[in-house]
């Protein structure tokens, strides 16, 4: 049984059902792994910073976090691309007891804890955000990572490979 209790999220338990990495439903193939998107560096470096116990150590040892604040230079691409949580949760996309969105989600999902209704919903956001890389695909010279970077930051913040 897990345990959360961080800044956001006091007293919440789960537990997993499935093997960490494996188990994915059917259509839900992420390019990268949390370890992998925070090595590369996401959300500014300060996302997960208060709720690492929650977590595999090793997914914390090479990623770039920003202790204090937000820091877009703690992203791969050195830009900022997120909104704000306030605005997540005024847009409706906060979902069941993943407090701080998609991401938080996607790494108890890895991790094998399974919500069939919440799962279901994620997913589909996630099959729904890859319209971003057919938009880099259309409009960039191949390898060419100064094309749209915000975009391709949103992508790796999405478990998307930015780099094509």
């Amino acid at each position: 049984m897990i345990y959360v209790n961080d800044k956001m999220q006091k007293g919440y338990l789960y537990e997993y059902s499935a093997a960490i990495g494996d188990v994915f439903y059917d259509g839900f193939e992420p390019e990268l792994t949390p370890k992998e998107m925070l090595e590369l560096g996401v959300f500014e470096g300060h996302y997960l910073n208060d709720c690492q116990g929650e977590y595999p150590k090793e997914w914390f040892e090479n990623a770039k976090l920003s202790a204090d604040a937000p820091d877009i230079y703690c992203n791969c691409f050195q830009i900022k691309s997120r909104q704000p949580l306030k605005v997540w949760r005024q847009k409706g996309w906060i979902y069941g007891p993943d407090v701080r969105g998609w991401f938080q989600w996607y790494c108890r999902y890895y991790m094998g804890r399974r919500l069939p209704k919440i799962d279901e919903i994620q997913i589909k956001r996630w099959r729904a955000f890859k319209r971003h890389k057919a938009q880099i695909e259309q409009n960039c010279a191949m390898l060419d990572m100064d094309c749209r970077k915000r975009q391709r930051q949103a992508l790796l913040q999405w478990a998307y490979n930015p780099f094509f």
